[in-house]
């Protein structure tokens, strides 16, 4: 992956990163915020509801102590009479003005109950009124009739209180309807339900929220405590307190308050910080291209110069753009290559004099060892006493040196024309080295050397025919001279394999083997070891040849006794050689005089 990429994909990452990160912490908060405050607003609530119930005790414990004062009233319970006191009891229901008003006697017997609808159950009314009477003072909640009232009550007396007679009780209530709902909901600023086992007594909810809160009021606490209901599509925090009634069935308030209409702000919060974040991420991406171009654009530009310095491109023009440090570094990259091209200059120069050096000592060592025998012989013959057949002997030696010198240039001017355009014809390989090695066994180097010919399969193909024939004469010249300082007896085996893709031509010798010291310089030019006669250009020579066929000569196995090359032609590049107008391969019938170069 580029170097551009990754920083881009890492800024954008970060960036990313940063904006979701941002928007759940910010969202996490605004949510338990959002409940924080919705719990102290319902616990507010709960608490206004109680203030509201307290003064309204207050209040109507205040008017029934009026009434339990009316003498009037006092003599209505002294008739002991049902009738009467029922009747009579009305008169002073309408001046309470109370949805619920009852006479009781002494005996907390009631005798008269008036309100302003369903009268309340009789029997449940005295159960519920003797309770009342029994428990202390405080705020009191009667329950009767799918009906619910906050009362209070005053004993009657004939005479004053502390030493007069009882006359019976007053009981006077408020019913918690609609009205009262809708000032505790004002106060409160939620949605009030009463609850009483499975009805609903009073509530601000509709009738369709009325009916889910029915099914789910199993989920609701029957002791003062907060929670959380769905309602319809809407999330509601809730907050149960129980009503002290002196009934069986048990009254709840439920005090709600929409999660989902507080959260709205957050909702439109979360919206607007969405957006904040896109475009962060928006401004970010554009940023990261932006410092992306700027730090990598001229990196970029650095590698391709190194990419053209490793190609061998001196003259690369580097264009400095980007911040300073990658200018300084683009300066120095100039600098570094400025100086490997004087160092790369200096190595050629001196490996080409080096070249030289190796060159012109080994050749003027061969020569002078050739003009030094031709000399010293020359200055025998002139001589007239030399017997003939010494004489023969000495011109035997002249002219040994003679063709050692034509072997030396020869080389170098083989060597100097390796690399030019090749002059290929259809020919026969197996002819081509049967002839090289009938020359090789005319050569001194080969007395006592045995050529062992193995049966050569016939093979014809394009190729430059002398230079093959010179390569396989290099080879075999090769061979001959590392068999004759090996143990006896001197062997050369010749081989010659065909397949459909490659042609290997492996020629082994008896020989003590190459030092390990030259095998990985084998094929350089001048190399050579321990030899009387030759420059070292050789195998160089053969090698060349066959690298310009499209094949290779290797060293596939040496050690003492034992010493193979192999030649490997390619068939494909042997048929890439056949001249485009020929048609009709005409097999090279002229012999050609082969020099042979030793190595």
């Amino acid at each position: 992956m580029r170097m551009r990429t990754i920083l881009l994909l890492s800024l954008l990452s970060l960036a990313c990163g940063l904006t979701v990160m941002s928007l759940i912490v910010i969202h996490s908060s605004l949510q338990t915020q959002i409940r924080s405050n919705l719990a102290a607003d319902l616990a507010h609530s709960t608490a206004t509801f109680g203030n509201i119930q307290h003064q309204r005790q207050q209040m109507l414990d205040r008017e029934v102590a009026l009434l339990a004062d009316l003498p009037s009233l006092k003599a209505l319970m002294t008739t002991n009479d049902l009738n009467t006191i029922s009747d009579g009891g009305v008169e002073f229901w309408k001046v309470s003005g109370s949805d619920l008003f009852a006479l009781a006697t002494s005996a907390e017997q009631v005798e008269a109950v008036y309100a302003n609808t369903a009268l309340p159950d009789r029997q449940d009314m005295n159960l519920q009124l003797k309770r009342v009477l029994d428990s202390p003072s405080g705020q009191h909640y009667l329950f009767s009739n799918h009906r619910l009232y906050q009362i209070s009550f005053q004993p009657l007396y004939f005479g004053p209180e502390s030493t007069g007679v009882p006359l019976g009780y007053v009981i006077a209530g408020y019913a918690i309807d609609d009205h009262v709902i809708r000032e505790v909901r004002e106060a409160a600023a939620a949605d009030v339900v009463f609850l009483a086992a499975n009805e609903i007594i009073s509530g601000t909810l509709n009738s369709e929220h009325d009916k889910d809160l029915l099914r789910q009021q199993n989920l609701i606490a029957p002791h003062s405590s907060t929670g959380d209901l769905r309602i319809g599509k809407e999330h509601y925090l809730t907050a149960s307190m129980p009503i002290p009634t002196f009934s069986d069935v048990p009254v709840r308030l439920l005090v709600l308050k929409s999660y989902d209409q507080a959260s709205s702000f957050a909702m439109r919060l979360n919206r607007l910080l969405v957006g904040i974040g896109l475009l962060v991420l928006l401004v970010g991406t554009v940023l990261a291209l932006y410092i992306s171009g700027t730090i990598t654009r001229p990196l970029d530009a650095l590698l391709a110069g190194a990419r053209a310095l490793g190609s061998g491109n001196f003259d690369y023009q580097f264009t400095r753009r980007g911040v300073r440090e990658l200018n300084e570094l683009g300066t120095a990259f100039d600098h570094m290559r400025n100086q490997l091209r004087r160092s790369q200059q200096e190595l050629v120069e001196s490996a080409r004099l080096a070249i030289i050096g190796r060159m012109a000592s080994s050749i003027s060592h061969d020569l002078r060892h050739y003009l030094s025998a031709i000399y010293a012989n020359a200055e025998f013959l002139s001589h007239s006493s030399i017997p003939e057949e010494e004489r023969d002997e000495l011109l035997a030696e002249v002219s040994l040196a003679v063709q050692g010198m034509t072997d030396v240039l020869e080389s170098l001017l083989v060597f100097s024309r390796t690399g030019r355009s090749l002059n290929p014809t259809y020919e026969s390989l197996s002819f081509l080295i049967e002839r090289a090695a009938a020359l090789i066994r005319m050569h001194p180097d080969a007395h006592s050397v045995t050529i062992v010919m193995e049966q050569l399969p016939h093979i014809e193909t394009w190729l430059d025919a002398r230079m093959i024939e010179r390569a396989v004469c290099n080879l075999l010249i090769n061979a001959v001279q590392a068999a004759r300082n090996g143990a006896l007896p001197a062997i050369v085996r010749v081989e010659l394999a065909d397949s459909p893709d490659l042609i290997e031509l492996r020629i082994t010798d008896s020989g003590t083997g190459v030092p390990e010291a030259i095998r990985d310089t084998l094929f350089d030019p001048f190399v050579t070891n321990g030899k009387r006669r030759g420059i070292g250009l050789g195998l160089t020579i053969a090698h060349r040849i066959v690298q310009e066929h499209g094949g290779t000569v290797q060293l596939e196995e040496s050690r003492p006794g034992r010493t193979v090359f192999v030649l490997s032609l390619s068939r494909s590049s042997l048929d890439s050689l056949r001249p485009a107008e020929q048609t009709e391969p005409s097999l090279w019938k002229e012999e050609h005089p082969t020099n042979i170069v030793p190595r």
